[in-house]
């Protein structure tokens, strides 16, 4: 029996000990890294990886693409999948520092929050996104926006960093996201009134909102924090909130219950790459499809 070999391609000088774990329990059998990759690499990597094995094998070899960009991260899975020779044609899957499948599950524990909770949709809602400008935050601004919501995402060093990225999702996405500053306490709190919707994706152990601060979101439905490292980003929400009624009355999403359906959503990326009749592309949108059905079970 062939066996399921992964080749992992990182920009930077480390994969990650997390993706590695994840790949090996998802059923890969070999898992070889590749660091400082560069754009102009991928093509000779991907067809050196498509042209070794039998067309009968090729479906038992996948290609991760890691990293921190998401831009760089999509544009290696755009030159990989370029780099196919049909028949020859391996699966891709980008997931970078894990934002593909953490955005995932964090969009798909709220919308599910909002449907069982308040018979409603993601549509037309009001979303505040503290860490906007890191990539966790910046994909579920863009699943959010797509799915008809209007979204902030909110830079604590001011809104040049976070402006670029607004541009980089209209050019890339077609979507509108809205930069905003957070630079301040007094920024920050701004925004909380009008937020029916709160995420934080901040670098881990900071608290950005306070527990005075958290009181002015009067009109807030769901919170949803991806931090797990303490203090929480947003005061009062708990490791494993799960629905549970926050001070400010917003029901809490913490970040073991979205981490725990992060981690079950990559495990199926990896898996179904590793069954797969065809060569698979999996996105975020195809990270958000999986953490809804597994969600929907």
């Amino acid at each position: 029996m062939k066996k399921n070999i992964l080749h992992m391609f990182s920009p930077q000088e480390n994969v990650s000990p997390f993706d590695v774990n994840m790949a090996y329990d998802a059923g890969y059998d070999a898992i070889i890294p590749y660091t400082n990759v560069t754009l102009p690499d991928i093509k000779s990597l991907v067809q050196d990886a498509i042209f070794s094995r039998s067309l009968s094998n090729a479906k038992k070899t996948g290609i991760f693409i890691c990293g921190k960009d998401v831009s760089l991260a999509l544009d290696m899975m755009d030159s990989a999948k370029q780099s196919m020779v049909p028949p020859f044609e391996v699966s891709v899957f980008p997931d970078p520092a894990g934002s593909f499948t953490t955005a995932a599950a964090m969009v798909a524990c709220t919308e599910k929050t909002l449907k069982d909770k308040f018979n409603t949709t993601l549509k037309d809602k009001e979303i505040a996104i503290y860490g906007g400008k890191g990539i966790v935050g910046g994909i579920s601004a863009v699943m959010c926006s797509e799915a008809g919501a209007h979204c902030k995402i909110i830079g604590y060093d001011g809104i040049s960093n976070v402006q670029k990225k607004a541009d980089e999702y209209k050019k890339r996405f077609g979507v509108d996201v809205t930069p905003a500053d957070g630079s301040n306490d007094k920024l920050n709190s701004s925004y909380l009134p009008d937020a029916e919707i709160i995420f934080c994706a901040a670098r881990a152990g900071t608290e950005v909102i306070n527990n005075e601060q958290i009181k002015l979101a009067k009109n807030a439905l769901v919170i949803a924090d991806v931090n797990a490292v303490p203090p929480a980003g947003i005061s009062g929400v708990k490791l494993k909130d799960d629905n549970t009624k926050h001070l400010c009355g917003a029901l809490s999403i913490g970040p073991l219950t979205s981490g725990d359906l992060k981690v079950k959503t990559q495990y199926k990326m990896f898996e179904k790459m590793c069954t797969t009749d065809k060569p698979l592309y999996l996105n975020f949108d195809e990270a958000l499809n999986i953490a809804r059905e597994i969600l929907n079970d």
